[in-house]
């Protein structure tokens, strides 16, 4: 874990079982020290840490002492006070002067991990709420965790650096936004800033379950659990246990269904399917949506304890078109990453006017597409305006105009379908291959399809 702790006690033996149960639960920077004058001194250089754990009764300097020292010092740091006697009146004065909390001896490895926790939370909020108030733009201290987000806008780099703030934590974060705006790519994102990032992200489309198969496909199976049950099977929680369980789609899940998921959200724990013996699970739920929850919770197709449990953090991506600054960015990423024997790796100038002034309704994911079947017709040469599709060249709504093409302004459904269209006909009405392009399922587009009465 990311946080700097000193703890600071005379008792060696204590120092020692601190400082391993600390570093058996995750936290790689600890320091102990048994002089609370040299605990002073390096306050008093400057030397910072996140959190200190401070024993009361030490010789030399006790420990209300080193907490003022402390406090005056580096403010930011949160202070958790260690004594043998369990005095309320003494407990009130460490509050006072500073102090987060105030634990008496023995302490359990459970217990002070619970408080460090509750500390940690505090300061991740007060981060979150300067960096509101700041309204400016703080650097990332986990650059490689979110490289593969592409942005120049303020506005997504606060959202990213909110983003890592939560990572630290083990919140739950549901992140909102219209289809195709990066909402995976975010999740995965906070899960490589989090302690986690070693162990499993299990990303879940929720659209793609049943209700007969939910049960099975989350909690797992023992082994003569059903007819045809032969062996064990290993459902998403075990899957992501000590990582990261993304819900993508959790609008959609049927609400008889949402109260098992709840559950496990309370409780961390689950029975597999043929089995009474409840298992615990130690994992991170990330939720993501393009749907609006609140409606949902109105009209009793969502449920309410659950939106509270998922929604300890929220993130709201804005789609492509509030963002049209990172479009050439994004443009030069896509086209330096095209597959196949689009060797210049270049796009006209022309076309890239052409893709700046559309309004992107499926957002990244479109854009992604647009381009791979432009390289497609471009056949090795550099992507031109022709090879673009006739969504782009004959409309221009990012810019606020109406479409080139007529007087009338086309809705976002409308130019979805003339979007997936043009990308049907130009791979000869290729279902896998257009799915492929458009960055989504077969069975999606069926759907669609049969929409639009074509098929």
């Amino acid at each position: 874990m990311g946080n700097r702790i000193i703890i600071i006690d005379d008792e060696q033996d204590f120092l020692d079982s601190l400082g391993r149960g600390l570093f058996n639960a995750g936290y790689m920077d600890v320091r102990t020290e048994r002089d609370p004058v040299k605990a002073a001194t390096f306050f008093k250089q400057g030397q910072t840490w996140d959190m200190a754990l401070i024993d009361i009764s030490m010789p030399d300097m006790d420990g209300m002492e080193l907490l003022e020292i402390i406090k005056s010092h580096s403010p930011d740091t949160e202070c958790i006070m260690v004594t043998a006697v369990n005095d309320a009146r003494m407990a009130v004065a460490c509050l006072k002067k500073g102090a987060y909390d105030y634990l008496v001896k023995p302490v359990s490895r459970e217990d002070l991990l619970l408080r460090i926790g509750h500390a940690e939370e505090k300061k991740r909020l007060l981060d979150i709420l300067e960096l509101k108030r700041a309204g400016g733009i703080l650097e990332l201290t986990n650059i490689k965790a979110f490289e593969r987000i592409i942005t120049r806008s303020p506005r997504i780099q606060t959202i990213l650096k909110e983003a890592e703030l939560h990572a630290d934590s083990n919140v739950p974060v549901l992140i909102t936004g219209e289809s195709g705006t990066g909402k995976e790519l975010l999740a995965r994102a906070i899960h490589l800033a989090s302690p986690r990032a070693k162990n499993p992200f299990i990303p879940v489309n929720m659209a793609s379950l049943s209700n007969g198969l939910f049960d099975d496909d989350f909690f797992g199976h023992v082994r003569g659990a059903f007819t045809g049950a032969g062996k064990e099977h290993t459902g998403y929680l075990d899957r992501a246990n000590h990582g990261t369980l993304f819900l993508d789609e959790i609008g959609i899940l049927p609400i008889d269904l949402q109260g098992k998921l709840l559950r496990v959200l309370q409780e961390g724990e689950f029975a597999k399917l043929g089995s009474s013996r409840m298992q615990k699970v130690d994992l991170r739920f990330i939720a993501a949506t393009n749907e609006n929850l609140d409606a949902l919770l109105k009209r009793g197709r969502f449920r309410k304890d659950l939106f509270y449990r998922l929604k300890g953090a929220q993130l709201h991506l804005p789609p492509l078109r509030e963002r049209p600054d990172d479009i050439p960015l994004l443009i030069d990423s896509f086209v330096a990453d095209l597959p196949g024997d689009f060797k210049e790796r270049r796009i006209e100038d022309k076309a890239v006017s052409m893709l700046t002034a559309y309004d992107y309704p499926g957002n990244i994911r479109e854009l992604r597409s647009i381009l791979h079947a432009a390289a497609n017709l471009a056949q090795g040469r550099p992507i031109a305006p022709g090879h673009l599709s006739d969504s782009v060249r004959t409309r221009k709504q990012a810019s606020g105009s109406a479409p080139l093409s007529c007087g009338t302004a086309v809705s976002l459904s409308e130019n979805e379908k003339a979007h997936i269209l043009n990308i049907y006909r130009q791979t000869a009405e290729n279902k896998s291959r257009t799915a492929r392009l458009l960055g989504i399922s077969i069975n999606t587009l069926r759907r669609k399809l049969e929409s639009y009465a074509v098929g």
